[in-house]
C-alpha cells in the first residue's frame, strides 16, 4: 500500500481510544477535510486482535491481524504500521479523544500539566482514562514536536442544569467530583452540527433528543443546542443497557453481590462492564445483529433486544417530559444507523408525543423516517467522532476550512 497522503498535502490524525479497540482517522487540510485512511484495531490484548482499515477511493477495506499482550504494545505496533502508510511530515496535529474531562469546556492542546491533570482524576473512569493517558504519552515520545490535542467527551455536557448534574448521596462527595457527567459528547456535537446545516427548518433544532445507539448506547436531551440532560452519568456504564454494561443499576445489587458472591470492586467493576448487557441477557452475544438473527429462535436473545428497546423507549419519553416536548428524534451510532427493526420498536407507542414512522423509508435506512403526518422529525445520521477532532485540531493549530 503505497503513502496515504497527496505531496505537499498538510494532514491530521485523529486517534479514538476504546477500552479495547482504537479508531483512527487520517485527514488532508484543503477547503475541507478529506479523510484518507482510516481504521480500527479491535480486541486489543485478546487472541483475534486485529486491524481494519481502508484508504477511500483507492482500496478497499482490509484487515490484518497482530499480536499484542497490553494496550501500549498495540498502540506501539499501530505507530509503526502508521509510519509505513503516512508521510509524518505532513502530520501537523494528532487529536485524542478523551472520554472524561471533567469541567474542560474545550479542546485543548496536550501538556505535562493535563496529563498530570488526567492523571489525577483516572479513578473516576478506570475503563477509559489510564489507557488514553498510555496512548498519548506513547505518541508524544514518538512526536515530541507535534501538537497533540484532547478532545473531550464529557465537555458536550457541561451546560447540563445543577439538577441534572447532582447526585442524591451526600454533599460532601461533591468535592470528590461525584457527580453525573455523561459521555458520547463528540457524536452529540457532531450530530447537533449536521442538524445547524440544515437551514430549511430552524425549529426543528429547539427540542432535540438524540439516541447514540452502538456497543456503547446513550441518550442526550438538548435544548436550543445545549445539553439538558443524558442517560449516562458518573461513568459510561449508566443509563440504557448496552452490548456488555449494565445500564442504571440498582445500587442494592452491588451490596447484595459483595456480600453473597464474595466480589471485589474489581470483580463488580469486571461484572457491570464486560459481563452485563446484552451479552449478560442473551448469554450468546453482545451484538445486537446476531440477536436479532436468532432471536426467534432463542428467548434470551428475543429478552435482550427487547429489553434495549423498552429501556431506550423510556429514556425518549423522560426526555419529551425534560424539554417539554420534542421537535426532532435523531438516530445515530451502529445499532441506531442500520437497524430498522431496533427504530420500529423503540418508536412504537410513541404516538401520543407526535412520533410516527414510515415503514418504508425506515427500512431503506434513509435520512429523514418520519411520516408525513408525525410531527416530530425523525432522522437517520451517520455520526462521525473522527472529524470532529479533526476540526478542533484544525481550529487549535488556526486552520480555515468549511463544514
Amino acid at each position: 500500500m503505497s503513502k496515504a497522503p497527496r505531496p505537499g498535502k498538510n494532514c491530521i490524525l485523529t486517534i479514538n481510544g476504546g477500552s479495547s479497540s482504537i479508531k483512527f482517522a487520517l485527514y488532508e487540510i484543503d477547503s475541507r477535510l478529506n479523510v484518507l485512511l482510516s481504521g480500527e484495531m479491535e480486541n486489543i490484548g485478546q487472541k483475534n486482535a486485529a486491524l481494519h482499515f481502508k484508504n477511500p477511493g483507492h482500496h478497499p477495506q482490509h484487515k490484518i491481524t497482530f499480536k499484542s499482550e497490553d494496550y501500549e504494545s498495540a498502540v506501539n505496533w499501530l505507530i509503526d504500521w502508521l509510519e509505513k502508510q503516512v508521510d509524518f511530515e505532513l502530520v501537523k496535529g494528532i487529536g485524542h479523544r478523551v472520554v472524561q474531562g471533567l469541567e474542560h469546556t474545550k479542546p485543548e492542546k496536550i501538556t505535562d500539566s493535563l496529563l498530570d491533570d488526567l492523571k489525577k482524576i483516572s479513578a473516576l473512569d478506570p475503563e477509559h482514562l489510564p489507557e488514553e493517558i498510555k496512548m498519548i504519552a506513547v505518541f508524544r515520545e514518538h512526536y515530541p514536536g507535534l501538537v497533540q490535542v484532547a478532545c473531550f467527551d464529557t465537555s458536550f455536557h457541561t451546560t447540563m442544569p445543577p439538577v441534572a448534574k447532582l447526585l442524591a448521596i451526600p454533599r460532601r462527595f461533591q468535592a470528590l467530583g461525584i457527580k453525573r457527567y455523561g459521555f458520547h459528547g463528540l457524536s452529540y456535537a457532531y450530530l447537533m452540527e449536521q442538524l445547524k446545516l440544515e437551514e430549511w427548518n430552524e425549529t426543528a433544532r429547539d427540542r432535540v433528543i438524540l439516541a447514540h445507539l452502538g456497543n456503547g448506547a446513550s441518550l442526550a436531551a438538548v435544548k436550543d443546542g445545549k445539553s439538558v440532560d443524558t442517560s449516562m452519568g458518573f461513568s459510561p456504564a449508566a443509563g440504557i443497557p448496552m452490548g456488555t454494561r449494565t445500564g442504571d443499576l440498582d445500587p442494592g445489587v452491588a451490596w447484595y453481590l459483595m456480600k453473597s458472591e464474595n466480589l471485589s470492586p474489581k470483580q463488580f467493576n469486571q461484572l457491570v462492564n464486560h459481563e452485563s448487557g446484552l451479552l449478560g441477557i442473551s448469554e450468546t452475544s453482545a451484538d445486537m445483529r446476531e440477536l436479532l438473527k436468532i432471536q426467534e429462535t432463542d428467548s434470551r436473545a428475543a429478552e435482550a433486544v427487547e429489553l434495549f428497546c423498552y429501556q431506550t423507549k423510556k429514556w425518549i419519553g423522560s426526555f419529551a417530559a425534560a424539554l417539554h416536548g420534542v421537535d426532532t428524534l435523531v438516530f445515530s451510532g451502529g445499532i441506531g444507523e442500520n437497524s430498522p427493526e431496533v427504530r420500529e420498536r423503540i418508536c412504537d407507542g410513541l404516538q401520543f408525543l407526535g412520533i410516527e414512522l414510515d415503514k418504508e423509508k425506515n427500512l431503506n435506512n434513509e435520512p429523514f423516517i418520519s411520516a408525513d403526518v408525525s410531527t416530530v422529525s425523525v432522522r437517520v445520521i451517520k455520526t462521525d467522532e473522527e472529524l470532529m477532532i479533526a476540526k478542533s485540531v484544525c481550529h487549535l493549530l488556526n486552520y480555515k476550512i468549511k463544514n
